[in-house]
Order: C-alpha cells, then structure tokens, then sequence
C-alpha cells in the first residue's frame, strides 16, 4: 500500500479559498445529513476529490469526521422520537464487518493500480449507486407526492415482512417485526459503500425503508446510529494505515456540525415524501458530477485518450454541477422548513 503519510506531497496544500469552500461543502453536507440521515458524504467526498484530494485519503477523512456528527444528529433526533435504536445497533454489527472488507479491498487496489486506480473505482462506484439509488428514490418520491405526500404502499417490505426466519425481531419504533437475517445484507451493503465511497446511507436508509419496511423519518434518523457506530471503528482502521488527513476532517467537521442541526430540525416539518425528494435529486446530480471526472483517471491508467484541454473543460463542468447539486439541497431543505413553519404560524394565528 502507498504510505501516503510518507509523502506529504500526496496531501494537498490549503490556501484559503480551499478552506472556505470545504467549510461551505461541510456545512451543506451536515444540513443534508441531519435531513436524510445518510452523512452527507456524497458531497463531501466528491467535493474533497474536486480540489486534488487522493480518493482514498477523501473516503477515510470523510469517515472520519462522521461519526462524532452522526453522534451529534442522532442525540437531536432521538430527542424527537425518530430513532429507533435497536434497529441501528442490529444492522450496526453487520455494518462494521462491511466496513473492514471494503477498506481491504480498497487496499488491494491501491496496491495494485495506484492513486488512479483508486479514484477510478471510487468515482465508478459513486456513479452506478447514484443512478440506481437515486433513480429508484426519486421515483418513490414522486409517486409519494402525486398522493398529496402519502408514502406509497411498500409491497416489497410488506411480502419479506412475512418471511417467518427465525430469529424474528420487533422494532417498536419503526413498528416492524422482521427476520434478523434480513436485516444482515442490508447492514453489511451500508459498511460496504461506507468504505468504498464513505457514504453507507446510500444503501442503508433505502434498505431500511424497502427492505425492513421502516418509515422514511425513522430509517433516516437510525442510519446516523449506524454511520457512528460503523464510522468509528473504521477511522481506527483507516488511521492505522495513515490514510486520514486531519486537516481536511477538521475543518468539514466544523461546517457540518452547524448544519446537521439545521437539517435534523427541518425533518420535524416536513412530510415523509420531501426526504426522497432532496436524496433523490442531490444523487442525481451528483452522479452526473462524478461521472464528468471518471475520463481523467482512465486518462493516467493509459485506458483512454483525450486532449488535456478537453479534460479541463470537464473538470471544470463537474464542478460546477457539484456546486448545482450543494445549492439545489440547501435550496429545497431549507424552502420545505421556511414553508412548512410559515404554514404553522399561519394555523397558530388562525
């Protein structure tokens, strides 16, 4: 493996405009996070990789800053009603051994193929779990809507639901009585993705959602307990290989503690569909985003050619489309809260 804190070289110089943008990525990262539960690290970790940060060091330094702001979102929730803790805990031991395999596989690819090589395989595996994810939620999302905010009937949670496999669990806050080894997979997919791309909610809240057939409120709120649990023992690990850059966590970590507050507030006035809603199109833009970088790596494996021109324009292009995909959350996160208190007043008043 590279011995990146070895060679400080490998570790980017932070002027302060790159300061000032990874607090501002930090901060929309926490008010996506505190609002959908899933860290908010596909805008982090595209967003570190976007100023030259090696895919591997941005994966560890995202989780890293996690966990202690998925402590503090998942006290705020908790507060709320919205966690379901033994729900977290069960699919938090599957998760942390998803963990330990996905950072061993991102080992043997750095090994064998290098910086490019892992940040082709973080970049491929953002795009293909954003797209099909994204997809899939956004289409929930709508189809929610077009109820006038009714979550849509879960039929597959409802039929797995009835699969009688001993162990059999009751979550009480999610009100769900389901196999334990249904709830293994899905654990072991969010630690997985959590290492390979430092974002396990992609997996873990939707799992939950249509897999254990969990609320979307409630799916969000328990995957911040996963994300600390899992994102704890996975710094250790990635600390041990000296893969994380405190610099950067410092300073994300500093933004998104302001924002997931915001976010886990907003989650109180809002309806079940808005959450899918913001998931789905912040994945959607951001999958676009990643997709505009992949060129530049199979450029430096000798996989593919292109004028150097040409990847600058795209380079350019994707972040741009990164900063569409941080403005369009905050717009829509913090226009639901802004509308929905207003309303409140309003009824108050009334």
């Amino acid at each position: 493996m590279e011995q990146l804190f070895l060679d400080p070289t490998k570790f980017i110089e932070l002027t302060t405009q790159a300061v000032l943008f990874l607090f501002a990525v930090g901060f929309i990262g926490g008010l996506v996070s505190g609002f959908i539960g899933s860290g908010g690290a596909f805008v982090l970790t595209p967003g570190m990789m976007s100023l030259g940060v090696p895919g591997t060091v941005a994966v560890a330094s995202n989780m890293c800053h996690k966990f202690p702001k998925a402590l503090v979102g998942a006290l705020k929730r908790f507060k709320y009603g919205q966690v379901d803790l033994k729900l977290g805990l069960v699919m938090a031991v599957s998760a942390g051994i998803g963990v330990q395999v996905g950072i061993k596989i991102q080992q043997i690819i750095l090994e064998t193929w290098g910086r490019a090589g892992s940040d082709l395989y973080v970049s491929l595996s953002f795009v293909a779990v954003l797209v099909v994810v994204g997809g899939f939620v956004m289409y929930d999302a709508l189809s929610s809507s077009g109820k006038e905010g009714q979550e849509s009937g879960n039929t597959l949670a409802k039929r797995l639901a009835k699969w009688n496999i001993p162990p059999m669990i009751t979550f009480k806050t999610a009100k769900v009585r389901i196999s334990l080894w249904l709830t293994v997979p899905v654990g072991f997919a969010t630690g997985m993705l959590a290492a390979t791309i430092a974002v396990g909610g992609f997996i873990g809240v939707p799992g939950m959602i249509y897999v254990v057939g969990a609320s979307g409120i409630v799916a969000s709120a328990t995957e911040l307990v996963i994300a600390f649990v899992m994102g704890m023992f996975g710094s250790i690990n990635w600390a041990m290989h000296g893969m994380i850059d405190i610099r950067l966590v410092l300073i994300i970590l500093s933004g998104s503690l302001l924002g997931v507050q915001l976010g886990a507030i907003g989650t109180t006035y809002v309806r079940e569909h808005m959450i899918k809603l913001v998931m789905g199109t912040i994945m959607l833009i951001v999958a676009v985003s990643r997709g505009l970088a992949v060129p530049k790596y199979l450029v430096k494996l000798e996989l593919f050619s292109v004028s150097q021109s040409t990847l600058d324009i795209m380079d350019t292009v994707s972040f741009v489309f990164m900063c569409v995909a941080l403005l369009v959350g905050s717009v829509i996160i913090l226009g639901a809260m802004w509308k929905a208190k207003r309303a409140e007043s309003a009824a108050a008043a009334a």
